[in-house]
């Protein structure tokens, strides 16, 4: 086990490059069990998250290779029928039930134990199985809560294209069903869909290795299936979560930070939701610069009134940006209302914020009053998930002494080399042995 130490109060300033996004690379690497051609994924973050679906690729049959330090070719060949999915590794990634389309399609059966993830409220499988039925597959649960899904006629027969209509824009959802639709001979309408940039960047990928989905970017999607896929060379576009992450983190410090080679149409939102809370960003060509030595000062809405913070499906501010808003509104002078309208969960870190001096009110486990700014000081925290992890982190940055935090394997699930990324930024962070237990 292993915990950051940090000394915080340094302004951060410097070039940093984000990675490839998280939650596009690992739909992409799911997509190559469509196939038995070689499918090459670039700009692929080495995350815990990425490893373990490397593995639970390797376990089903497929080959791996890394060609670069951020560049993976792999091969589904190997896959069969009979593979099954690892219940060990599928209960470290909730991206693990993003095998159950490609499987399905591609063999008319899937067995999928419950997947895990970050535990920050109710995550519906529903949405998948909905798309699946959609398709005509039947489902059933074994006694070790495993979902058997079948094509109607079973093993070895295909799903039926139709018309999906998701009841709630579910992005793993979507993802599992332009997968399946793409193997799915005929027209497939997918409804209500999620339209977030990694969503996209898996139909793009989808595209190059020859399904024909029109749409891409919109709620409404048509997938025209084939009969088979190809194979297909793949960027992942640049982790816009990570670049909200660093633009918080300039702000909270008081430092310059140019963020290189960004996708500015998807920081839209972003961006206009931190300048409500005081921050100033700036666009040059595809970089973005936060200026250093910002006072931060809520905007308040017309009338005076409190300004609110609501995530939502894209376009709307990303969910798994509001930990970082709370963060941020720490720092920010005013108050602000945090609704957290997606999972009941997640807010329920803030008590580590509170007892590093953050001023917040829990109203309910969706709402969160924050009222800044509070001097934070160094504390003993746990990280509870990935991105409360990061929440927690920029905190310590800015606060005044030493923070210790544990369980930072939750940050490394989704932030790449972020202790030596930061150090590079004038952080003064380590990442050192905990003792263990008993001892």
């Amino acid at each position: 086990m292993q915990k950051f130490v940090i000394d915080g109060g340094v302004p951060l300033s410097g070039t940093v490059v984000p990675a490839g996004n998280k939650n596009g690379a690992l739909p992409c690497l799911a997509a190559c069990a469509l196939t038995s051609d070689d499918v090459v994924i670039r700009n692929v973050p080495r995350i815990r998250d990425v490893e373990a679906m490397l593995e639970l690729l390797e376990q089903l049959g497929a080959t791996v290779e890394w060609r670069g330090e951020h560049e993976v070719v792999l091969n589904g060949s190997g896959i069969t029928p009979d593979s099954e999915v690892d219940v060990g590794i599928a209960e470290r990634i909730r991206a693990s039930f993003l095998l159950a389309g490609p499987l399905l399609a591609r063999f008319g059966r899937a067995v999928m134990p419950p997947p895990g993830g970050d535990v920050i409220g109710r995550r519906r499988l529903d949405p998948h199985l909905d798309a699946f039925r959609a398709l005509g597959a039947t489902d059933r649960f074994d006694a070790d809560g495993s979902i058997v899904l079948e094509a109607p006629g079973g093993r070895g027969a295909t799903l039926r294209a139709g018309e999906i209509f998701m009841d709630e824009p579910s992005v793993m959802g979507t993802e599992n069903a332009l997968m399946a639709a793409a193997l799915t001979p005929g027209e497939t309408f997918v409804g209500n869909a999620a339209c977030e940039p990694h969503v996209q960047d898996l139909a793009r990928l989808l595209v190059k290795m020859g399904a024909r989905i029109r749409g891409i970017g919109s709620n409404v999607l048509h997938v025209t299936g084939v009969p088979e896929l190809g194979g297909a060379t793949h960027d992942i576009g640049p982790d816009h979560i990570e670049i909200g992450s660093f633009m918080a983190m300039a702000g909270m410090t008081g430092g310059e930070i140019r963020i290189k080679d960004t996708e500015p149409g998807d920081l839209r939102m972003i961006r206009l939701v931190f300048r409500r809370l005081g921050l100033h960003t700036e666009l040059d060509g595809a970089d973005v610069l936060v200026p250093g030595g910002q006072k931060l000062v809520v905007q308040r809405d017309l009338g005076e009134h409190t300004v609110k913070v609501q995530d939502g499906p894209w376009p709307a501010f990303p969910a798994d940006l509001t930990s970082i808003a709370v963060a941020l509104a720490t720092q920010s002078e005013g108050e602000v209302l945090i609704h957290e309208w997606m999972f009941e969960s997640r807010l329920f870190f803030c008590d580590k914020l509170i007892a590093m001096g953050a001023n917040i009110l829990i109203a309910d486990v969706h709402r969160a009053v924050v009222h800044g700014p509070r001097r934070l000081r160094g504390e003993r925290v746990e990280s509870p998930d990935i991105r409360a992890g990061m929440a927690v982190l920029l905190a310590a940055l800015s606060a005044e002494g030493r923070t210790e935090i544990g369980n930072i394997r939750q940050i490394d699930r989704g932030y790449e080399r972020i202790d030596e990324r930061l150090r590079e930024l004038g952080a003064r962070i380590e990442r050192v042995a905990t003792e263990p237990v008993g001892v």
